[in-house]
């Protein structure tokens, strides 16, 4: 049986008259750039993450970026943030002029060490980037605690975090500003490049709107150096019609996520992901922890089973961060968790068969490689 590790075709077939209808009325409407299809998403998106504000912006490495430049972020400051994430939550550090700085995460959820990160803070330290990393948020609370008392941001990276919610909060609407990447294969996701901002606060809404529409306050009056950073009106008609369907997709993934870790659960050499009591996962990605990872990862192969890993090596331990003087060791937790992750093959259409055969292929490799 072959099993992908991601099914964008599953997944679209049932909408595809939809898409085909939306896509042709932004044909219609000549609503490529910006414009209405894109405002009429920003408010359900908004809605969705319960903020007053959403901006559609072009990539959710922009909806960081941007983000800290809303907030006043440049040169000389520090951001801190966990090296344990997709390279954009850095980039758009560096890409303000700052400093990135990382911390070590939870041996369990591998979201940030609020206690860590009250350890790093200098008097540069402006800003926090706590990742939501496969699905679940970060412990939230402890972390705004800590940035209330330095005066610090909190931008939230959602970008794996859609309708995740923590204390029933939904992510993106705790901090100063919550990111959004709709890269295809997230659990809302475009048909290219697509991303959004969230955020209660009006002036920072003020600014990220004309940010990425290079500064302008209505047009060719720019009142600041911006950036071409809008969303297309064919990906917001799109992520409008999955955005309908996100809060059922989100529950099979939650009910794949169970049916893998009871299948998985007497096996001692597999750590599966732990679901904190403060939050409400929407597994993006399901990630064991083995020994072993790459013969483990040939041995599903071999079972015509997709798997990937998030992410084989950490930020820190980058070529392009060299720059920064950190080095193996510093950051264990995290590095462990690189050297041992596999991400299962996770979205809304597995059938029970489907799911059976990875479990099964698990404890085979288990038995046989470890």
């Amino acid at each position: 049986m072959n099993v992908p590790f991601l099914d964008l075709n599953a997944h679209h077939a049932p909408l595809r008259s939809e898409f085909n209808a939306a896509i042709q009325e932004v044909i219609d409407r000549c609503a490529f750039a910006g414009g209405p299809v894109v405002a009429e998403f920003e408010e359900e998106f908004a809605a969705f993450c319960q903020c007053k504000h959403a901006i559609g912006v072009g990539s959710g490495t922009e909806a960081l970026w941007l983000s800290l430049l809303a907030l006043g972020i440049g040169p000389g400051d520090e951001v801190i943030t966990v090296p344990n994430s997709f390279m954009a939550t850095a980039e758009a550090i560096t890409y303000c002029g700052a400093r990135p700085v990382f911390v070590d995460v939870d041996a369990h959820t591998y979201t940030m060490n609020p206690e860590a990160l009250a350890l790093a803070i200098t008097a540069k330290t402006k800003a926090v980037i706590p990742v939501h990393l496969f699905g679940q948020t970060a412990d939230m609370k402890p972390i705004q605690a800590v940035a209330n008392e330095f005066g610090l941001k909190i931008i939230e990276d959602a970008c794996q975090a859609h309708g995740a919610e923590y204390k029933g909060q939904r992510a993106g609407s705790i901090g100063d500003t919550g990111c959004f990447s709709f890269y295809p294969g997230k659990n809302l996701g475009a048909f290219g490049e697509a991303g959004a901002v969230v955020t209660n606060n009006s002036e920072v809404y003020d600014k990220i709107r004309m940010l990425r529409d290079h500064g302008q306050e209505c047009r060719y009056y720019h009142s600041q150096v911006g950036w071409n950073c809008r969303m297309d009106g064919i990906q917001a008609a799109v992520l409008r019609i999955k955005l309908r369907n996100l809060e059922a997709a989100n529950q099979c993934r939650r009910s794949h996520a169970e049916h893998y870790s009871r299948a998985l659960c007497d096996l001692k050499e597999v750590i599966r992901p732990t679901i904190a009591p403060y939050a409400e996962h929407v597994f993006h990605i399901y990630a064991i922890r083995v020994p072993e990872r790459d013969r483990v990862m040939q041995h599903l192969a071999s079972r015509q089973i997709g798997c990937a890993v998030h992410y084989p090596v950490t930020i820190h331990l980058q070529e392009a961060y060299r720059s920064l003087g950190y080095t193996a060791g510093a950051f264990p937790i995290a590095e462990r968790c690189a050297s041992e992750f596999v991400s299962l093959p996770m979205y809304p259409e597995l059938t029970p068969e489907q799911l059976e055969w990875v479990t099964d292929a698990v404890r085979e490799a288990v038995s046989e490689v470890i």
